[in-house]
Formats: structure tokens, C-alpha cells, sequence
């Protein structure tokens, strides 16, 4: 069994992962054993994809890797910040600022304000290089799984992105009986087909 578990707040977007799943799993698992059971999803009860918001604004998490930038000021510029698991990372002059989060935009103007005491009108750039995002906003993929993981959840990804990232299943799954698990903004589990 392969159990894909992620944040409350994503529940509208991965939706169509759920149909996918189920017209998907059978051509993944052609090798795997098969067997009754498993939930029907009704493609007439999920979201048009017109109805699907625009990605949020990414929001930093511990492990990101950061890059802040200071104009004019490369003394004070750093290429490879890492959040700490604390959430709180440390620059030239500034010690323990709470990156995690926050938007890149967000804890810029922070850092600005907080250089503001050494330099005239700093101006500031936060850019993320590696991704790994709060925990609500994951994506885990758990089970008989070829290599069960934790991933960063990204605009449009599919259930197929999911299985590249794993490695596909192991030679003992039963993938035909695979469930997807999410919980909804109310708290509830939802498994496989609900909305």
C-alpha cells in the first residue's frame, strides 16, 4: 500500500491527483498483484481546472537554501544561507532573523530594516536555490514506495511526478489497491475519490 499524505491547505490542488491515480495505477502496476477493493472517484464531483487558484507566494521552510543579496554592499552579501531547523538564519551584522515562514519578499524588507542601522537605504533580494518548503505545504509519499520520501509540493504536479520521484513502486505492492490520503481544511482524513 502506497499512502500519500499532504497539508490540509492543499487539498483543492491535488484533487485531480486522486482521479489520476485511479486511471493511472493500473498501467504502473501491471507486474504488481491485484485484488478487489479501493474507492471510486466520480470525475463529475471534482474541480474544473478553471476552478483551481493560482500558486500561493512560496513560503520559506527550515532546510531551504537561501541566497541574500544586498546591493552595493558585497561584504554583506551571502550566496549560501541555510534555514536553520529553528527556522532562523544568520547574516553579516544581523544574528538570528526568522526566515521559515515567511515569503522571500517578506524577510527581504526585514533584513532591510534591520541594516538600516549601518548602511543609508539598503536594498535587499532573498532568492530561494533549494527547495524543501514548510511541512504543511509537503507532499509524503509513504509504504511500498521505492523510496518513500518527503517532497515540496508544486503548482500542477501530478501523481506521476509523485512516482518519478519515488522511484516507482516496490516489486511488492499492490498497486491497483493503492490509497490517497489527505486531510481537509477541516481536520479530517479523506481517503481516495472524496472532495
Amino acid at each position: 500500500m502506497i499512502v500519500i499524505s499532504r497539508a490540509p491547505h492543499l487539498a483543492h490542488r491535488l484533487t485531480r491527483l486522486a482521479v489520476f491515480a485511479c486511471l493511472m495505477a493500473p498501467l504502473l502496476t501491471a507486474g504488481c498483484s491485484s485484488g478487489s477493493g479501493g474507492d471510486v472517484v466520480d470525475a463529475s464531483s471534482l474541480p474544473k481546472t478553471t476552478d483551481i487558484k493560482l500558486a500561493e507566494d512560496y513560503v520559506i521552510g527550515s532546510g531551504d537554501s537561501l541566497s541574500i543579496f544586498v546591493y552595493r554592499n558585497p561584504d554583506l552579501s551571502e550566496g549560501g544561507v541555510s534555514v536553520r531547523p529553528d527556522g532562523r538564519i544568520s547574516t553579516p551584522l544581523i544574528e538570528d532573523i526568522v526566515a521559515a515562514g515567511k515569503t522571500p519578499t517578506v524577510l527581504a524588507r526585514e533584513i532591510e530594516e534591520r541594516l538600516k542601522k549601518y548602511i543609508q537605504e539598503p536594498n535587499v533580494t532573498v532568492i530561494v536555490r533549494g527547495f524543501i518548503g514548510p511541512s504543511d505545504r509537503q507532499v509524503r509519499i509513504i509504504g511500498e514506495a521505492s523510496d518513500p520520501i518527503a517532497i515540496p509540493y508544486r503548482d500542477h504536479m501530478t501523481l506521476l511526478d509523485i512516482m518519478i520521484a519515488t522511484k516507482g513502486l516496490t516489486k511488492y505492492a499492490a498497486g491497483n489497491r493503492s490509497i490517497i490520503v489527505r486531510t481537509l481544511p477541516d481536520g479530517k482524513k479523506c481517503r481516495s475519490g472524496c472532495v
